[in-house]
């Protein structure tokens, strides 16, 4: 039998532990008090920061609905059902992609989804011509009000990575992924150009007096900022306004002139934009 006294580690981590198990069988049981508990957790080196986050994260999608993560339209990349073999391939290389929406004659009819996987399939049998209406895959919509939790829930069932956001008139708002939802729960990678003290600012100024903008950002208060008179009608959202002015969806480091400001890219991915520098003094 073991006579050495317990550690002085022991005791703080059972009482610790005792508390958590007391309020998760007892009463009262809220968010609030079990957040609580799990940062003491991590205070206490009983969880790491990074853990913590995540946990944070998955509580936190229920909270969110579709339209708080979703790509907006303007930003969408789709394929065209009528497109020539070589525009689309052009579409699938350029964007990097794995699954685009297909549209038909309006960009509000979504009428299926492409995978690229099934595209290099179909390329790859010489024997006869790629018929891309023969690839399409059923598209799955969902409404912007859809709550995350739920989206992902059903992204797991039916083993789809991808959906059509519509709006409540039945319009094409965006699209959303299994990727989005995740980056939920495990948090973005920031990098060097995000702002540590105020990171949820949508305009910052810089030091060599230029301005950073994130693609969210309301035309509205853009103007109010800029000084600008930008419409909204068509667009909600900076990012929407430039992307459009882009013509597709641009790469770090390109740039486009609107009125008398310049837009340069400084942060995007592979399906949107999320920053924008601008300079109203180089136009």
């Amino acid at each position: 039998m073991n006579d050495d006294p317990p550690s002085s580690s022991a005791p703080q981590a059972r009482s610790w532990l005792d508390r958590l198990g007391h309020m998760l069988s007892g009463e009262p049981r809220n968010r609030e008090e079990l957040l609580e508990e799990l940062r003491n957790a991590k205070d206490n080196g009983l969880l790491s920061a990074d853990t913590l986050g995540m946990i944070e994260g998955a509580i936190g999608v229920t909270d969110k609905q579709v339209s708080d993560v979703m790509v907006p339209r303007a930003q969408m990349v789709s394929v065209p059902v009528d497109g020539s073999l070589d525009q689309i391939l052009g579409i699938v290389i350029e964007s990097g992609h794995s699954r685009f929406p297909v549209t038909g004659e309006d960009r509000d009819e979504v009428i299926g989804t492409l995978l690229a996987k099934d595209l290099l399939k179909c390329m790859a049998q010489r024997e006869r011509p790629c018929d891309i209406r023969s690839l399409i895959r059923p598209v799955r919509l969902v409404p912007e009000s859809k709550r995350l939790n739920v989206l992902l829930k059903e992204f797991r069932s039916s083993r789809h990575h991808l959906a059509v956001v519509v709006d409540e008139y039945g319009g094409v708002a965006g699209l959303v992924t299994i990727e989005d939802v995740l980056e939920e729960i495990v948090g973005d990678i920031d990098d060097e150009h995000d702002d540590e003290s105020n990171p949820d600012a949508q305009i910052r100024l810089l030091p060599d007096g230029r301005r950073s903008v994130s693609a969210l950002t309301p035309i509205a208060d853009f103007n109010a900022a800029f000084n600008t008179a930008f419409s909204d009608e068509e667009y909600d959202t900076v990012g929407g306004l430039v992307t459009a002015q882009f013509g597709h969806l641009p790469e770090v480091g390109e740039e486009t002139v609107l009125g008398n400001c310049r837009f340069q890219v400084s942060k995007a991915d592979a399906r949107r934009v999320h920053q924008f520098i601008v300079d109203t003094g180089k136009v």
